[in-house]
């Protein structure tokens, strides 16, 4: 075997060629250039050194300095500090240089901050931010109607009937008033004031008796039976309710699982107390605030045990009929008000003057009976009680005297108290 065609290796084979010589000097392939090993001295960090404001090439090389803190401004420096396993020790002198500013210790974290951390009294505003008590009205979306006002009950009378009226009515009287000065005849007269008295009072009896007439009707019309009603049918169906995908809260008490709810801020206006809204007049209750708030819920028949989707929801025309009772009750004699009614002013941007106040609530909860009157729809195989195309009339109710009353949208009944156990669903 030639001795220059071939040469050992390190485990005693031979292999033809020479020995490669530059193996040593070969430079390592990689894509980054490896850190310098600086052995504590800033003169061997380079660029390192130079971000700190620290010359490399001073008269002191024995000097192991302790890097400055950076200046806010250093942005594009800050980023190429790193610390490695190869660093020096940290030495305890400390040089400062005219362009470095001034030098904050670096943190035991080992992270390089700005400067030290704020201990001093925080900004007034600030602090009333934080100390404030974030809000705690629930604000709804789209799928929950709001309602404005109360249920507005109408007289369905023909506009037609109604000049007819007028005008027999005024012939009447010039009747009776020729009559009598023509032939001076008072019992005409006389009988003809009569009957308009009579007319007068009935409207009177119409106006003050106008609720009660209607809540009366509502309750004496036959509840139908779901399974065998049409579509377009309207109905009055009796049962148990339940939530739909979104259950609604009362205000001020914290009534989870409600399909409807309600809050109702009254004020009493003495002699020159002030006004409520427009319509306030003195010695009586305004209303100041009011907020109705309904939602798609669910009713079980029972008369049949069906199950309906009542569509309240999604700016619906809805009327409800619940009487709201007083959680909050504001008099001269009692005037502290509690935080948490000072807190429910606060939300709705009201003030808490010195006034007489009222806090009216009400609420339908999960598994209170409830009454509902509307028209059939079945979509699906999904039985639905939506709210009527038109307003409905209650009719003439002739034995009560009452002229017909009309109403418009989906009317819900509640006779079931707030404060009375409700069926566990």
């Amino acid at each position: 075997m030639s001795r220059t065609g071939s040469h050992q290796l390190r485990s005693g084979l031979y292999v033809s060629g020479r020995p490669e010589t530059q193996l040593k000097d070969r430079t390592p392939t990689m894509s980054s250039r490896a850190a310098p090993y600086t052995g504590g001295d800033v003169k061997n960090s380079g660029e390192l050194g130079k971000m700190y404001g620290v010359s490399t090439t001073g008269d002191h090389p024995h000097h192991h300095l302790t890097p400055p803190s950076l200046k806010p401004s250093s942005r594009n420096s800050s980023g190429s500090a790193r610390s490695g396993p190869n660093s020096g020790p940290i030495p305890k002198r400390v040089v400062s240089s005219s362009s470095s500013g001034p030098m904050t210790p670096i943190q035991p974290t080992g992270l390089i901050t700005s400067g030290p951390l704020r201990s001093g009294p925080l900004d007034p505003v600030r602090t009333r931010e934080l100390s404030s008590v974030p809000s705690t009205k629930t604000v709804y979306g789209s799928a929950v109607s709001s309602l404005s006002g109360g249920v507005k009950l109408g007289f369905k009378l023909s506009k037609i009937g109604s000049w007819v009226f007028c005008v027999v009515v005024l012939m009447g009287l010039i009747v009776g008033f020729f009559l009598f000065v023509a032939l001076k005849k008072v019992f005409p007269l006389v009988g003809i004031v009569g009957i308009l008295v009579l007319l007068i009072l009935l409207g009177f009896w119409n106006f003050g008796y106008k609720d009660r007439g209607f809540l009366g009707f509502l309750r004496g019309y036959p509840d139908a039976e779901l399974r065998g009603a049409v579509d377009g049918q309207y109905v009055k169906v009796t049962g148990v309710v339940t939530c739909g995908s979104i259950p609604l809260e009362s205000s001020f008490q914290r009534e989870p699982r409600c399909v409807y709810v309600s809050s109702e801020l009254y004020e009493y206006r003495g002699c020159g107390g002030k006004a409520a809204n427009a319509t306030h007049r003195f010695f009586s209750w305004g209303c100041r605030h009011s907020e109705k708030y309904v939602a798609d819920f669910y009713i079980s028949d029972f008369q049949s045990g069906l199950r309906a989707l009542v569509k309240a929801g999604y700016g619906a025309k809805v009327a409800p009929l619940v009487k709201p009772s007083t959680v909050v009750d504001i008099t001269k004699d009692n005037k502290e008000l509690s935080p948490n009614f000072l807190r429910w002013l606060a939300d709705r941007g009201l003030s808490s003057d010195d006034r007489i106040m009222r806090l009216k609530e009400g609420y339908i909860k999960e598994g209170s009976t409830v009454s509902v009157m509307g028209v059939v729809r079945r979509q699906d195989n999904i039985l639905m009680i939506v709210p009527p195309p038109d307003p409905i009339s209650t009719g003439r109710q002739w034995t009560r005297g009452l002229l017909p009353v009309c109403v418009d949208g989906l009317v819900i009944l509640c006779d079931d108290n707030q404060t009375a156990e409700v069926i566990p669903v």
